[in-house]
C-alpha cells in the first residue's frame, strides 16, 4: 500500500512545486515506484516534467469532474520509476463544478484508491490555496509535507494551514499526519537563513527535516527544460539536496520500506 503525501502551503513562492517534482524524482531514482499527482491549475509540475498541459487527453480534471479512471490518466516520464497524473487549464473551474457534488471532499481519495497498490509513494502537488482541491488532497493523504522558505515572514499564514489540517483530521481524515517541514531556499551566505531555520525549528521541533534545500541556479533552471534537477544536472546542489530529503523520508518510514535500497546502502 503506497503512502500518499500532499505537498501543501497556501503561501506562494515557497518551493512547493519544485519540492513536488524533485522529491518525486528522487524517490523514483532510489527505485521506489512513485506517482506525482498535479492538482494545481497552474500545471507547473506537469510542464516541469516535460509534458505540455495543452496536449493532455486525460488530466486530473477529468478524474475529478468527469469520473475518468485515475489509472487511465497516468502518463510515463523520463524516469523509469516515476509516473504522473497531469493537470491542465480546465482545473481552474473545478472547485465551482465540485461544489454541489455529494462527498465532494472525498472525490480524489476514491479516485486514487485503485492506484495505491501500484506505487510506494504518491506525491500530490497542491495549489497555493486552502480551497476544495487542497481539501481533497489532504483527505486523500496519509501525511502532508510543508515547504517553508528561509526568508522574511516564513511562518506567515502557517497557522491557517495548520488549522485546516486540524479540521480535516477532525472531520474527514483522522489518520492525516504532518510528514515534516522542509526548509527551502536556504542561503548559507546570509545570516537570515540561519535565523529563519532556527525559528522554524523552535516552532515545529523534530518535524523539521535535517535536509536543507539550498538556493541553486540549476534547480531554478531545470523546470524550463522540462526536467527534474536530477536529469538536468545530477551533481548540482539542488539535486543532491532533494536526494537527501527523499532518503530522510524513506528512513522516517522504515517500517513501510525496510527493504529500500537506502538501507542496503547503509549496511
Amino acid at each position: 500500500m503506497g503512502k500518499v503525501i500532499s505537498i501543501a502551503n497556501q503561501k506562494g513562492g515557497v518551493g512547493k512545486t519544485t519540492t513536488s517534482i524533485n522529491l518525486a524524482a528522487s524517490l523514483a531514482a532510489i527505485e521506489h515506484p512513485t506517482l506525482l499527482v498535479d492538482i494545481d491549475p497552474q500545471s507547473n509540475s506537469t510542464s516541469g516534467l516535460g509534458i505540455e498541459p495543452g496536449t493532455v487527453v486525460n488530466s486530473i480534471y477529468d478524474v475529478l469532474i468527469s469520473g475518468a479512471s485515475a489509472a487511465d490518466s497516468v502518463l510515463k516520464t523520463e524516469l523509469p520509476f516515476l509516473d504522473i497524473i497531469p493537470s491542465n487549464i480546465n482545473l481552474v473551474g473545478a472547485e465551482i463544478e465540485m461544489i454541489d457534488r455529494p462527498n465532494r471532499e472525498r472525490i480524489l481519495s476514491g479516485a486514487l484508491r485503485e492506484l495505491r497498490e501500484s506505487y510506494d509513494f504518491i506525491i500530490i502537488d497542491c495549489p497555493p490555496s486552502l480551497g476544495l482541491l487542497t481539501i481533497n488532497s489532504l483527505t486523500a493523504s496519509d501525511s502532508v509535507l510543508i515547504p517553508v522558505q528561509c526568508e522574511y515572514f516564513a511562518l506567515e499564514g502557517l497557522g491557517q494551514l495548520l488549522n485546516t489540517i486540524k479540521i480535516v483530521r477532525q472531520h474527514l481524515n483522522r489518520e492525516l499526519e504532518i510528514e515534516g517541514v522542509a526548509l527551502t531556499m536556504y542561503d548559507t551566505r546570509t545570516r537570515l537563513s540561519g535565523q529563519v531555520a532556527d525559528e522554524v525549528k523552535r516552532y515545529f521541533g523534530d518535524k523539521v527535516f535535517e535536509s536543507l534545500i539550498s538556493r541553486n541556479v540549476r534547480l531554478a533552471e531545470s523546470p524550463s527544460f522540462g526536467k527534474p534537477a536530477l536529469l538536468y544536472d545530477s551533481i548540482s546542489t539542488g539535486a543532491q539536496n532533494y536526494l537527501a530529503l527523499a532518503r530522510e523520508i524513506i528512513i522516517r518510514n522504515k517500517n513501510l520500506y525496510k527493504n529500500s535500497p537506502v538501507f542496503s546502502e547503509e549496511s
